[in-house]
């Protein structure tokens, strides 16, 4: 018998290929996923002290927190 030459070679060979695609696809998908989850995570980081701030000068502006306690967060959020 010929290893390698004929149907039964071609056929091994798109079957490895074809293995081989699945495992690429498999690693861009799993990398996809893990970007995703990380990008919603980045939401509640950086920036989010900015629109902290932001939240509490709408607050104040409308009158629903006194100045002191503006003061009083606001240099709390400025340490964060």
């Amino acid at each position: 018998m010929m290893y390698g030459i004929g149907y039964g070679g071609c056929f091994v060979f798109f079957m490895m290929f074809g293995l081989f695609l699945l495992l690429v696809l498999v690693i861009i998908g799993i990398y996809f996923i893990i970007r995703h989850f990380s990008k919603s995570n980045e939401k509640e980081g950086p920036g989010s002290g900015e629109k902290a701030l932001e939240i509490l000068h709408e607050r104040y502006a409308r009158g629903e927190i006194d100045e002191e306690e503006y003061n009083r967060k606001k240099s709390e959020l400025q340490r964060l």
